[in-house]
């Protein structure tokens, strides 16, 4: 069994068995604002639906972005802290693989742009082709203006969400063929909105 975590839109958790490709739980907001608030929470009735020890799984995927800072490390340090406290390894994904292979299921074969939301009117987009069995990303993650992205002969795909499902299955996919998965590293795309103080304040009475 592979445990999800994904918190580059909303935040979803999922937990999947690669043997059968079976979805066995899927929880899920879209909100972009709470994924602090619900991450626990949406764990807890993930494990609590399976009927699983964190120690009885196989491994935590985790998406790694392209998302905002604050949400996308959430995520990610959710699923870092799991993974080291249950002794299980973790498997980064690009949180678009999820998007495309949910695309595919639905017997798409063409290429496709998978877009997010990227704040300050700017998009996030990777580009995939579906007409082998596992999608293959072709170009991306980037970053644009809506008006300026790339591939303009490509389907756009606009989601709000990334399901946190697919992202397990398609990790096991590439595990099963033995192809690399994503960076361990955050793919951010640009700097936090806070920046550190440059200089110790002074205070005066």
């Amino acid at each position: 069994m592979l445990l999800a975590i994904d918190t580059s839109a909303g935040t979803s958790v999922a937990i999947v068995d690669p043997s059968t490709r079976a979805i066995v739980i899927e929880r899920s907001t879209p909100d972009t604002m709470r994924h602090a608030e619900v991450i626990g929470t949406l764990l807890a009735e993930a494990l609590s639906f399976a009927g699983i020890r964190p120690s009885a799984l196989d491994g935590v995927v985790v998406g790694m972005g392209p998302g905002p800072f604050t949400g996308l490390r959430v995520g990610i340090a959710a699923a870092r802290t799991f993974a080291l406290g249950a002794g299980l390894p973790l498997h980064p994904m690009v949180s678009a693989d999820a998007v495309a292979r949910q695309e595919a299921l639905t017997g798409a074969s063409d290429t496709v742009m998978v877009v997010t939301d990227a704040r300050r009117k700017e998009v996030f987009w990777s580009l995939y082709d579906l007409s082998a069995a596992e999608p293959v990303r072709l170009d991306g993650p980037g970053l644009a203006k809506p008006d300026a992205l790339p591939h303009s002969d490509a389907r756009r795909v606009d989601a709000a969400e990334i399901p946190a499902a697919q992202l397990a299955l398609a990790a096991a996919g590439l595990l099963a063929a033995g192809l690399p998965l994503a960076s361990d590293e955050a793919l951010y795309l640009r700097s936090p909105d806070v920046t550190m103080p440059s200089g110790i304040k002074r205070v005066t009475q």
